[in-house]
């Protein structure tokens, strides 16, 4: 058996018995490297981190294309770093799982430090600074999910967070853009050295909005007097700070309880699941698909290593935006979230299973190539039609990743104006389209407030994912009775679809408002509506 902890290069055999790649270089002088002179820091210690950008800073080390390894930055959950990185020197084993049900392993041990970094840890918080201090720091990643970047409520208005963080000042801040703000004016103060702010956060112009709420706490903290002009030229500086887009493509389900088992039986010590306390799933390993996407903007003011040689493909943002814009809000991510909220209200427990329901399947099918791909722009570097080929084909039926409806349903409300509101904005914005013709999309939306009742097809109360808006929108529709012909379904659904905040537009002046109320009327005529409702929705309007 093998540990995390053994001596890869000594033990070098084992490894290979136990079918693990090693590290093709000596992590103690990687972490000296780094020490001296940091060049990549990221936010956000989970399983994409580990599964995705930890494996390209491998492949980059490997080759000798990077000497300093990545600093992770975790503001969430101390027990991320307290439980799965310290106890492993900083090391995990990445599972690649491909179709034909065989697994590449490979130990990773790109990650030079790791630090909890929370409001409630001064030590940590004053270690990442003095790394931003340091001029050789060329740019920072962040996979922190769009609750992350989040500054406003629903209704947009800020949150008590973020006027805490403009009122105080930079001293220590609560929200993360209000940390990542600080951290910006300490490089600033220290040398005023360039830095490219990358965010790799799954959903569309991202720089964008990192760059937005950066400048959103740096001015509120202008207007009350907390820095000088001078803060403000840095950040709009585009000699000296940028804030790069980019689209990332990798499923990276929660680590498996039946892949640690199976690397157990081919000799692997280190499978044991970890559930913190924050309801962080995380383990020694992480289990991933092989099919995988990250395309960057080419934006580096401070020089960057050749990422390009690890197979991210850097480009311009125009390029950038239409590979994201592809992904995030027509051809992946909308028929993934449709799965999660139809799956959790149909009992599924695999992503892999709802897949090869016929239903589900002409479900999806119906709205990629129907609905989304029409409005897609083609951006030249990935083909929109083969993408979804290959994600209905190949990747989410692929019962080697073990991903759940569940996970996936986590955070729908920042995420529905994303998955749909953009497609629907290319409608409205088309004189040649009419998003009242729509069928597939209101029905899924109907799904998901449909999803917010926390009462599945069979009648039965389940659990919702966590998110932050849930509680808000669920005391919208918390009275509804299956079956109850008396209900104005109007008064309840038409504050959540009215709400320009969440989906970018208010439905009902589009020509969707009402049709999403009829779908969600058929939903809740009895048990088993929603389904029913799914193939009388495919019956009229499917073509595929």
């Amino acid at each position: 058996m093998v540990k995390l902890l053994d001596d890869y290069q000594k033990d070098a055999e084992s490894f290979h018995q136990a079918g693990i790649t090693v590290p093709e270089f000596t992590q103690s002088a990687m972490v000296e490297a780094t020490t001296a002179n940091p060049v990549w820091v990221h936010f956000g210690g989970g399983n994409l981190f580990r599964c995705f950008h930890s494996t390209i800073a491998q492949h980059l080390l490997n080759s000798g294309a990077m000497k300093s390894g990545v600093i992770v930055a975790e503001t969430y959950d101390d027990e991320v770093i307290d439980r799965v990185y310290h106890p492993y020197n900083n090391r995990f084993l990445s599972v690649e799982m491909k179709s034909d049900g065989s697994f590449d392993k490979e130990l990773i041990a790109s990650v030079a430090d790791s630090i909890y970094a929370g409001a409630d840890n001064k030590a940590g918080r004053a270690k990442l600074a003095q790394v931003f201090t340091k001029p050789s720091l060329q740019f920072v990643t962040f996979s922190i999910t769009e609750k992350g970047y989040a500054l406003k409520d629903m209704d947009g208005n800020l949150t008590k967070a973020a006027e805490t963080d403009i009122a105080n000042g930079p001293e220590n801040p609560v929200t993360n853009m209000g940390f990542v703000a600080s951290l910006l004016l300490t490089r600033y103060q220290a040398n005023q050295a360039p830095i490219a702010m990358v965010s790799t956060d799954n959903f569309s112009q991202n720089g964008q909005r990192l760059e937005d709420a950066v400048m959103l706490i740096a001015n509120g903290w202008l207007k009350k007097g907390h820095v000088d002009q001078g803060f403000i030229d840095y950040l709009n500086n585009r000699q000296k700070v940028t804030f790069p887009w980019s689209m990332i493509d990798r499923i990276t389900p929660n680590p498996s309880e039946e892949v640690g088992k199976l690397l157990k039986k081919d000799g692997f010590e280190d499978t044991q699941l970890i559930h913190t306390s924050k309801h962080t799933n995380i383990a020694p390993f992480g289990n991933t698909e092989e099919i995988h996407y990250l395309v960057i903007e080419d934006d580096f003011p401070n020089g960057r290593p050749a990422l390009e040689k690890a197979g991210v493909m850097l480009t311009d943002r125009e390029t950038v935006n239409d590979a994201d814009q592809m992904k995030v809000t027509a051809c992946l991510n909308p028929l993934h979230t449709s799965l999660a909220i139809f799956g959790c209200l149909l009992g599924f427990k695999s992503i892999a299973a709802e897949a090869v329901d016929q239903d589900l399947l002409k479900m999806i099918k119906n709205l990629g190539y129907g609905e989304d791909l029409p409005v897609v722009k083609d951006p030249g570097i990935i083909n929109p039609k083969d993408f979804i080929d290959t994600l209905i084909t190949k990747r989410l039926p692929n019962k080697n990743i073990p991903d759940t409806p569940q996970r996936i349903a986590t955070d729908t409300s920042q995420k529905v104006g994303i998955r749909y509101g953009v497609t629907l904005q290319h409608y409205v914005d088309d004189p040649q389209l009419d998003p009242a013709n729509l069928e597939f999309i209101p029905m899924i939306i109907a799904g998901w407030c449909r999803y917010l009742m926390a009462v599945d097809d069979k009648g039965e109360a389940f659990t919702p994912s966590p998110d932050p808006l849930y509680d808000q929108l669920h005391q919208q529709v918390a009275n509804i009775q299956l079956g109850s012909a008396g209900t104005d379904v109007h008064e309840k659904l038409q504050a959540i679809l009215s709400n320009k905040s969440i989906f970018g537009n208010d439905l009902y002046e589009i020509g969707l408002g009402n049709k999403i109320e009829d779908y969600f009327k058929q939903m809740i005529t009895k048990s088993g509506a929603v389904r029913e409702t799914i193939q009388s929705t495919i019956q009229k309007f499917g073509k595929y």
